[in-house]
């Protein structure tokens, strides 16, 4: 394995800036990557970059949208994992989706792994081990005859409107039991 290719971000210094600075260091980790990956695929476009990912994701290349997508909340709290990990990831993507033929090959394949570890000089690893709680609250209890789960939001809404889920070890229904943040 050889040592990451961009340039390892100083911890301190990327923590120390404020909301605009630490995005703008992400958007030019985005522009470094995006030069490296020229130098494989001269006419590669460069993908616009948006801080709109909601969720447990922390990034996506978005094919249609023509640019990348990360998670704010995520990114403000794994700073120097994005920069160093998540950004050479989702330009994987974006340079194995504009090689001939990128668009049918697996997303996490033999071609994805090769760009991560021969152009990034990182492993390639599938996802993340971030803690998603602030990204992804989840305040909704519900319960089967197991043990007890959590939903989102959007997951209780549809379960209020009628969807019925159920568990996937025990497969019986899970019943609604009150929101585990007390409100």
């Amino acid at each position: 394995m050889t040592s990451p290719v961009l340039p390892d971000p100083d911890r301190r210094w990327l923590d120390a800036l404020d909301r605009d600075a630490s995005q703008q260091a992400l958007h030019e980790r985005v522009e470094a990557a995006w030069r490296l990956c020229r130098d494989v695929h001269d006419s590669l476009p460069r993908p616009a970059v948006w801080l709109d990912l909601r969720g447990k994701g922390a990034g996506q290349a978005h094919f249609g949208r023509g640019g990348l997508r990360f998670n704010p909340v995520l990114f403000d709290d794994h700073r120097h994992a994005f920069l160093v990990e998540v950004v050479p990831h989702e330009m994987a993507h974006w340079l194995v989706h504009h090689l001939a033929d990128g668009q049918h090959l697996a997303p996490h394949g033999h071609e994805w792994r090769t760009v991560m570890r021969q152009l990034f000089g990182l492993e390639p690893r599938v996802t993340h081990q971030f803690d998603t709680r602030r990204a992804s609250p989840s305040p909704y209890r519900y319960r089967c005859a197991c043990r007890e789960h959590d939903f989102t939001a959007r997951r209780h809404g549809l379960a209020r409107k009628g969807r019925q889920y159920l568990c996937r070890d025990c497969r019986r229904p899970l019943i609604y039991v009150g929101r585990s943040d007390g409100a």
